[in-house]
């Protein structure tokens, strides 16, 4: 039976509709990504096909082999550091400088290494790389806001095989994350609390979503998931970034994305798929800073992990509202190995 539910946290509706699941042409499958390795550019060995790092984790001198993990300024990059950002109007209309930083994190020198593979101390590296450059990132006053993300196979817009993740950081503050503030401060008048603080709470109570926990770290199937196996990791606490983690949290968060990703992996394979952070700003303007006193007590970031085992239609697209045809309670039953 199908079902329209609303997301407390993304402010929207979801259509979950199972009979779409048995539609015909529906193909899971992963589309391969052909990459020559020698000329793969995120390869070790290759360090000479890629802008000079700005950070490594490694033993040895930069820019040649012998890394965990990399980061470089993207060469495609949509933002340019060395602008000034400012603020020009022509008439009604008003643009400004590309200013920001667009940052490559290569995940590992291995080719092929997905997170079930990756290993703990693998995922530990790629999350102290991220942290470091985001903290790194945070003193440039002039950013505001930053997206950590990764696209994962082509139907998940990646158009490079090796495992990378992006750093985005911008001057100033998208809209639907000014939405969310706004919505999570009104919220914390009412109740308190911020609104994730309630959403994991609630999970927790009923339990059937939960996939696991470690430390102060859960994984559940969101209650208005608007794609099939999509899974959030959400703490415990209230923590505005992931730069606010203990080395223990830290090592635990990446003890639960192991686990995460070999639940996802035993149950649909090799499978495209989009990763997303959600953080607290990185700096206060005049867009965010009346919600800025209070970011502490009512903020707590989260990752979004979003396998895309099927297209997305013209429904979709027009509406901006999902149709998931695998339930959350489902997915978390899949996922979780219940034979029940």
């Amino acid at each position: 039976m199908s079902e329209i539910r609303y997301d407390k946290i993304h402010n929207q509706h979801v259509l979950i509709a199972p009979e779409r699941l048995y539609r015909p042409n529906i193909d899971f499958q992963k589309k391969k990504i052909v990459t020559n390795l020698k000329r793969c550019p995120f390869c070790e060995g290759n360090e000479h096909l890629t802008p000079a790092e700005v950070f490594a984790i490694r033993d040895n001198s930069a820019n040649t082999q012998g890394w965990k993990t990399r980061v470089v300024p993207n060469l495609y990059k949509a933002v340019q550091i060395e602008l000034d950002g400012a603020s020009r109007r022509n008439g009604i209309f008003e643009a400004r400088d590309g200013l920001g930083a667009h940052e490559i994190l290569i995940d590992s020198p291995k080719h092929s290494c997905g997170f079930e593979s990756l290993g703990v101390a693998g995922i530990e590296n790629w999350l102290r790389s991220i942290i470091i450059r985001v903290e790194d990132l945070q003193k440039d006053g002039r950013l505001i806001y930053v997206s950590v993300f990764k696209n994962v196979g082509e139907r998940a817009g990646a158009t490079q095989e090796h495992p990378h993740t992006q750093i985005l950081a911008l001057p100033m503050m998208p809209k639907n994350e000014l939405v969310f503030l706004q919505r999570n401060a009104d919220y914390y008048r009412l109740h308190g609390r911020g609104i994730l603080e309630d959403v994991l709470h609630n999970e927790l109570f009923f339990e059937k979503r939960i996939l696991t926990s470690v430390g102060d770290f859960v994984a559940f199937c969101p209650y208005a998931s608007a794609f099939s196996f999509e899974v959030m990791i959400v703490p415990t606490q209230n923590l505005k970034h992931i730069f606010k983690c203990s080395r223990k949290q830290v090592n635990d968060f990446a003890i639960l994305l192991e686990k995460v990703f070999s639940m996802l992996a035993q149950q649909l394979g090799v499978f495209d798929y989009n990763l997303a952070f959600s953080f607290a700003p990185l700096n206060s303007n005049f867009e965010n800073e009346i919600f800025m006193p209070n970011i502490n007590k009512n903020y707590r970031f989260s990752l979004r992990i979003i396998p895309r085992i099927y297209t997305l239609g013209g429904f979709e697209l027009a509406s901006g509202m999902f149709i998931n045809c695998v339930s959350p309670e489902e997915s978390a039953k899949l996922l979780r190995g219940d034979k029940s």
